[in-house]
């Protein structure tokens, strides 16, 4: 570590977001790479679900701040002795790791093998709404859920998305739309099954109405793929009836209930889950995924396939407008993605 000191927004105790200690302005050591790692001078960065989760009240202190934030894009300051993707001046993005400190500092460190190139069409701030949605998204569908990304293989498959108005959803809605299936997005507001629409799905249904029903009058009887954004335990008995035999299921929603497995068991159903954070927590041989995928991510971007779902800009990166930012995704309402720029 160096003596030089950085700007950044942490926490020593995890409090609601109206406690003006729940998130801090505080001043850090600036980091130095080493390895694979790069460092980053942070340019945007965007907040997600995983934030406020992190953040919210538990019985724990820390003795150091502990510094939030898995959406960054910026330029690359410094490389470690082992990096060999990235040089200093590249603009990147990424989402980082859970298991090592967030984005939301001046300087940040994170291993290349899970960075990107900066889609050259977007600017910081649109870019660093793109990253942890990208990878979920992508993971989901041709990971997790086997969907090919050859339009020729998915005529006449259809896929349900739940939530598909938030963070993830707008990406899986435009990639779906993409691989040529048939998009279901789910949405319970007027704005909201707009903005769905707008990103390429064929149909909206409401999330909080039985899905089967609402189906049939769309034509549909069962669905091939579903992806679940929202509430997994809440929409399980619906899923399991629109799911088609030997369908997949993809949840990136933990649940705090036990789930009726054998709901699926009739009709050879599979159930996985997606985290994206899975590859860089357990260091997997296959890591180098990521900077892959959202190498893709960029090109598809630029090429105009995938837009940026940045929402609401906010200026600058400070403790008061993150706080803003938690708040905003706290009440679950939010479309698309927050952004903050600048520090």
């Amino acid at each position: 570590m160096t003596n030089e000191k950085m700007k950044a927004v942490g926490l020593y105790k995890y409090l609601p977001i109206e406690h003006p200690q729940s998130l801090i302005d505080v001043e850090l050591d600036k980091p130095v790479p080493e390895g694979r790692d790069l460092l980053v001078k942070v340019k945007a960065i965007s907040v997600n679900p995983v934030d406020y989760k992190v953040r919210s009240p538990k019985n724990r202190e820390e003795s150091v701040p502990r510094v939030l934030g898995w959406d960054v894009a910026g330029i690359v300051e410094q490389v470690g002795s082992d990096a060999e993707l990235f040089r200093p001046g590249d603009e990147v993005f990424y989402a980082g790791s859970i298991t090592r400190p967030g984005g939301n500092s001046q300087f940040h460190l994170v291993d290349e093998q899970i960075v990107g190139t900066k889609p050259s069409k977007l600017d910081f701030a649109q870019a660093a709404a793109l990253p942890l949605t990208s990878i979920t998204a992508w993971e989901s569908l041709y990971d997790r859920l086997g969907i090919s990304r050859e339009k020729a293989d998915n005529g006449g498959k259809t896929i349900l998305i739940i939530g598909a108005a938030g963070g993830v959803g707008s990406i899986a809605t435009q990639l779906a739309h993409y691989s040529g299936l048939k998009v279901i997005g789910t949405a319970s507001r007027p704005e909201s099954a707009d903005w769905v629409k707008g990103l390429g799905a064929d149909y909206i249904i409401n999330h909080f109405e039985a899905f089967v029903p609402q189906m049939k009058e769309l034509g549909i009887e069962q669905v091939d793929y579903i992806l679940c954004l929202n509430s997994t335990e809440k929409h399980w008995t619906n899923m399991a009836e629109a799911i088609a035999p030997q369908g997949k299921i993809c949840s990136i929603v933990e649940t705090d209930e036990l789930l009726n497995l054998t709901l699926l068991k009739n009709k050879s159903v599979t159930f996985v889950w997606e985290l994206m954070f899975t590859r860089p927590m357990y260091q997997t041989q296959d890591m180098i995924e990521q900077h892959k995928l959202l190498n893709e991510v960029a090109q598809l971007v630029d090429k105009g396939v995938i837009r940026t779902t940045t929402n609401e800009t906010l200026m600058p990166i400070n403790a008061a407008n993150l706080r803003k930012a938690h708040a905003l995704l706290e009440t679950g309402r939010m479309v698309g993605k927050v952004v903050l720029k600048e520090f």
